[in-house]
């Protein structure tokens, strides 16, 4: 799976890591684990429900997740949020 990041993510992803640098190594496991198979087990993804129902999410540790999309056909994930339960959800 390609991991697709637009301007909007990575603007999250900075202001994120400049509050949580401690977690850039898991970030990095799980980058990796979502590339290579987006259901691992420990990654914990889900499917979301409501408002957000077409998006995904998995677990960077217990309070932090990450939100994504899907796109099969192009074997492509498409980073959409990072941050705490609350605010992503």
């Amino acid at each position: 799976m390609q991991l697709l990041r637009d301007e909007t993510y990575q603007r999250k992803e900075r202001r994120f890591f400049k509050r949580h640098q401690d977690l850039l190594g898991n970030y990095a496991k799980v980058l990796k684990k979502l590339q290579q198979n987006p259901f691992d087990g420990s990654l914990k993804t889900h499917k979301l429900k409501g408002e957000l129902k077409e998006f995904y999410a998995c677990s960077l540790n217990y309070e932090y997740r990450l939100v994504f999309i899907f796109l099969i056909h192009d074997d492509q994930v498409v980073l959409v949020d990072i941050g705490s339960h609350d605010e992503v959800y």
